[in-house]
């Protein structure tokens, strides 16, 4: 009996035994499961992070590789620009150049007075070589001098008018011909025609000239025949034989507008 519950004892120390190893392999495979996990959790985490990090690096790089295209871009642009400016200030310097050559080879030009065509009308106005008469404070309006000033007006214009008169009758004798052919003689008929008529104007002209003359000798010149205002010197100067001011002129103009 003894030595059974020795058997028993031994075997249930055995068995304790046992069921101790495998409980502490038990632990052992779960401290080593768990150990494995933690190294697959940070091999994870590395990974994570390496990829993260590449990303990163990728971005950066990116962003630094940007700018420089950019930069690159402009420049290529800007090269593109100056190129195509360049030979548009070549072609400007060389269109230039032609003209500083021609302006230097150019002559200066000669102002030639014209002269008067024969058979035309005497100029209306001031005459050439009279100065505008220059008034003094204070003077008195036709006074000798401005009455001296006009009828030297006057007298310089009647004797252009005579002249103008002397050349149309030797124009017309040395140019009278009698053409054979009959449209050379009709042509030559009109420019005397012209000649006529203008020389008709000019005689009425000379007519008023010498009114006006009379009219300084009697103290009468420069003042208006309809309202008896003082026309002005320098409408007077325009016009010597004006006999209205201005707004007398404008109705009596306005009168011939409605008559006609």
């Amino acid at each position: 009996m003894a030595t059974k519950k020795k058997a028993a004892k031994t075997k249930a120390k055995a068995k304790k035994k046992v069921a101790s190893r495998a409980t502490a392999g038990k632990a052992v495979t779960k401290k080593a499961a768990g150990k494995t996990a933690a190294k697959k959790k940070v091999a994870k985490k590395a990974v994570a992070k390496k990829a993260a990090t590449k990303k990163t690096a990728a971005k950066k790089a990116a962003a630094k590789k940007a700018p420089v295209k950019k930069a690159t871009t402009k420049k290529a642009a800007a090269k593109k620009t100056a190129a195509r400016k360049a030979p548009a200030k070549k072609t400007a310097a060389k269109k230039a150049a032609p003209k500083k050559a021609a302006a230097k080879k150019a002559p200066a030009r000669k102002v030639t007075t014209m002269k008067p065509r024969a058979g035309a009308p005497a100029p209306i106005g001031p005459v050439p070589g009279i100065a505008p008469y220059k008034e003094k404070r204070g003077e008195e309006y036709m006074g000798p001098e401005q009455k001296e000033h006009f009828r030297n007006i006057l007298n310089a214009w009647k004797r252009e008018l005579m002249e103008e008169v002397d050349r149309t009758v030797h124009h017309m004798q040395d140019e009278a011909a009698n053409f054979p052919d009959p449209n050379d003689r009709a042509t030559q008929e009109s420019e005397f025609s012209m000649e006529l008529r203008t020389r008709d104007r000019e005689r009425k002209l000379i007519k008023k000239i010498d009114e006006s003359l009379l009219k300084i000798d009697n103290d009468e010149y420069g003042y208006c025949e309809a309202c008896g205002v003082e026309i002005g010197i320098r409408r007077l100067e325009a016009r010597p034989t004006a006999t209205l001011c201005i707004d007398c002129k404008t109705l009596d103009e306005i009168r011939e507008k409605q008559r006609a």
